[in-house]
């Protein structure tokens, strides 16, 4: 299993989620949105993938 994610996504995801006003840097319920956004989406194309088979 590859967990690599290259740099040029590294910095563009870092550049969405920084936060100047939170202790560890990163704003972590626009971290959480983005995440459940994502499982939400990967959810609704699985489902779609299932009707076909």
């Amino acid at each position: 299993m590859n967990l690599e994610v290259d740099s040029d996504k590294q910095d563009e995801i870092a550049k969405v989620i920084t936060s100047a006003d939170s202790p560890v840097g990163i704003d972590a319920k626009k971290t959480h949105i983005i995440i459940i956004n994502k499982l939400v989406e990967i959810e609704k194309r699985l489902d779609a993938l299932e009707k076909l088979h």
